[in-house]
């Protein structure tokens, strides 16, 4: 079959269309991608549930200070100021700001780190990920085929040799290595222009370059072994042949599939003799091919034949009575960084799934390399998936590591069923045919090398297209959902200590602890750049330690509801216990000082707020500039409702001297200090 979108390089024929439109491959592809589903993130589903529930409350709490207002005889008209001041500084209404400018930070991050981020809230996704379902060439790979061993007979010779690139570079070269190298190099179309790009089959790139690596200059080979004539690779033949002058002999040298090559050979090449081939040679040939094939390398065997003349054209009849010289084995190597990118996943409770469409033995070999696929690990193919009921898929799932030759409708179906076990799916894919499974995972991960289709239907784009990128996307995630949370815990610390104040006072009999100017000016300043600040936090200790968060977790945890509930009790106490100290003077002194004490204790809750495993002398006062920053022109702004002119705006008597407002510091700094002992006693 001839599909939709297929590019013809050479020859003739004619076709009959058998589908058209959206019966065609592509067509099918298309309907899978209008019909996969775009998700919320979890962060989106949390805030808006979160959201709800919080205006319903802040709604009640008000109407309760607005009906208790009243009965103590306040105007309506003030009570129900009053009360919508209080709703809005309980309201954290900078929050959707805050976290919008908390992930585009983040995004400014990751792109630093070679990922692109084309959907804003999938940096926070990335941080909730649970599972990666990466294709293994270009992404786990290095997309290069490299030659890593060789085989030539020797009786003498072991036979299994360790396949890795330093082995192979180290190996010493015999008569018969030096002429699979000069072999490889003249059966072979592939070159290296003068500016290091790669032109030709990858296959015979690795050829070239492993002569190179060897100390041979493949060019001089060329160059004093001119070709006369070739037959060139044909996929049904499954091999090559060229036809060169080498000194005062015409030899045509041939090289291809094994199987191949061994049922043309007449001889073979051992040490410098030429010997009739049997069965212990051939045997002894088959089982290293065998146990490179085992390993996931791809096998080419090499041999030659002498001519008669100059003249000479071959032809596939001719490709006969050959001399067996050896075998390469190469491989697309794993990248470096793979390594420890994979253990640090695990490390961190994420399940790494390869989906490829190379040969299941190959995809295993290379997930067991890596350390992906280990004891009691599965590997399937797509034709085996297809078998599988869903409930078959899902009861062994979790011990799929690699599954080979898929389709798009399997890769579909392999994100759908990690989501039906609740988990965060991410999904790489670099073709056309995985668009459908990027725009159905929770994030859609597209190659910086891949199709502007695939690009089009993901969150992320990996620029390097590197799978090590991706774990290190999600680390920066992980740092901002955290870096959300402390923001917000921050948010409704201040608010509830200002609450605990009013309803203190409420209950008590006493008077209203702030007018209504002073609580939205305090809403303005202590809810904004504080918050913005605490999002910018570096990466804690050990974020990457502990297994992904539950896609279901709330946003307020039980340990986020401890922290709010202690910073807001103390922020309360203490600012009650100023506006106790200045009523004993004057009314419009107990509402100052409360005023005061419960900005600048908001102000400096910003330190006790950056960390909530780290003490603020484990972590510096000057470790985030921008925490030192916001500190200091919020510190800024509420001195300057001391100036003589704004006194009167904000109720702020003049009675109020540099003495009341040292206690009002004072009082600030031991809400601070009193958060950092309970932490501390909490991490004890």
């Amino acid at each position: 079959m001839v599909f939709s979108g297929s590019i013809v390089v050479y020859g003739r024929g004619e076709y009959v269309v058998t589908q058209t439109s959206m019966n065609t491959e592509m067509g099918k592809i298309a309907d899978l991608l209008e019909n996969a589903e775009s998700k919320q993130t979890p962060l989106q589903i949390k805030l808006d549930e979160f959201s709800k529930k919080l205006g319903v409350g802040i709604v009640i709490l008000a109407a309760f200070i607005f009906l208790i207002d009243i009965l103590r005889g306040a105007k309506l008209i003030d009570s129900f100021m009053f009360a919508v001041a209080i709703a809005v500084a309980a309201i954290p209404e900078a929050l959707s700001s805050i976290v919008t400018i908390v992930l585009a930070v983040g995004t400014n991050v990751m792109a630093k780190k070679q990922s692109i981020v084309r959907k804003l809230p999938a940096v926070e996704t990335l941080g909730s990920t649970s599972v990666i379902c990466t294709d293994k060439t270009g992404t786990l790979t290095q997309n290069k085929m490299t030659v890593v061993d060789t085989y030539v007979y020797n009786p003498e010779r072991a036979l299994a040799y360790n396949t890795s690139l330093e082995v192979a570079a180290a190996k010493a070269l015999s008569k018969q290595d030096e002429l699979i190298i000069m072999c490889s190099s003249l059966c072979n179309d592939s070159d290296i222009t003068s500016e290091g790009v790669e032109i030709g089959d990858p296959t015979e790139i690795a050829l070239i370059n492993y002569a190179n690596k060897k100390g041979f200059d493949y060019k001089q080979i060329r160059n004093e072994n001119i070709r006369i004539s070739e037959l060139p690779f044909d996929s049904e033949r499954k091999r090559m042949s060229t036809v060169h002058k080498l000194d005062e002999d015409v030899v045509m040298f041939t090289k291809g599939a094994p199987d191949v090559i061994f049922s043309r050979c007449k001889y073979a090449l051992v040490g410098d003799e030429v010997v009739k081939v049997n069965d212990k040679i051939l045997n002894r040939y088959k089982r290293m091919n065998e146990e490179f094939s085992n390993k996931a390398l791809r096998v080419l065997a090499f041999a030659s034949k002498s001519v008669k003349d100059e003249g000479f054209i071959p032809t596939p009849n001719d490709e006969e009575d050959l001399t067996l010289i050896g075998l390469t084995a190469m491989i697309d190597p794993p990248r470096k960084e793979v390594y420890p990118a994979v253990k640090n996943a695990k490390k961190s409770g994420i399940k790494t799934v390869m989906i490829t469409g190379d040969h299941k033995t190959t995809a295993k070999a290379i997930a067991k390399d890596i350390g992906l696929f280990t004891s009691g690990d599965m590997a399937l193919t797509g034709h085996e998936l297809d078998a599988l009921t869903d409930e078959e898929l899902d009861k062994d799932l979790e011990k799929i590591s690699v599954f080979a030759r898929v389709s798009p409708e399997n890769k579909i179906r392999i994100v759908k069923a990690w989501q039906r076990k609740g988990k965060v799916c991410a999904m790489t894919g670099d073709g056309v045919n995985d668009a459908p499974a990027l725009k159905q995972a929770d994030i859609g991960i597209g190659m910086g090398s891949g199709t502007e289709v695939a690009k089009d239907a993901s969150d992320m784009i990996l620029v390097d297209d590197n799978f090590a990128t991706i774990v290190n996307a999600i680390e920066v995630g992980r740092t901002v959902y955290t870096n959300i949370k402390k923001s917000i815990a921050y948010l409704f610390s201040g608010n509830l200590g200002g609450i605990i104040a009013i309803l203190f006072a409420v209950i008590a009999g006493l008077p209203n602890p702030f007018t209504t100017i002073q609580l939205l000016f305090i809403n303005l300043v202590t809810d904004s750049l504080p918050a913005i600040a605490l999002g910018l936090e570096e990466p804690e200790k050990g974020v990457m330690d502990n297994p992904p968060r539950d896609k279901d977790e709330k946003i307020l945890t039980k340990d986020t509801i401890g922290f709010v509930l202690t910073r807001g009790y103390i922020i309360g106490a203490v600012t009650i216990m100023a506006q106790l100290i200045g009523l004993r003077y004057s009314h419009e002194l107990g509402v100052a000082m409360a005023f005061s004490t419960l900005t600048l204790s908001r102000i400096m809750q910003t330190f006790a707020s950056r960390s909530n495993t780290q003490s603020i002398l484990e972590l510096g006062f000057t470790s985030n500039k921008y925490v030192l920053g916001a500190v200091c022109i919020c510190l800024t702004m509420f001195m300057s409702t001391q100036l003589p002119f704004m006194r009167e705006i904000f109720n702020i008597p003049y009675s109020f001297n540099f003495n009341i407002l040292l206690i009002c510091f004072g009082l600030a700094v031991l809400s601070t200090c009193s958060m950092e002992i309970s932490e501390f006693l909490k991490r004890k």
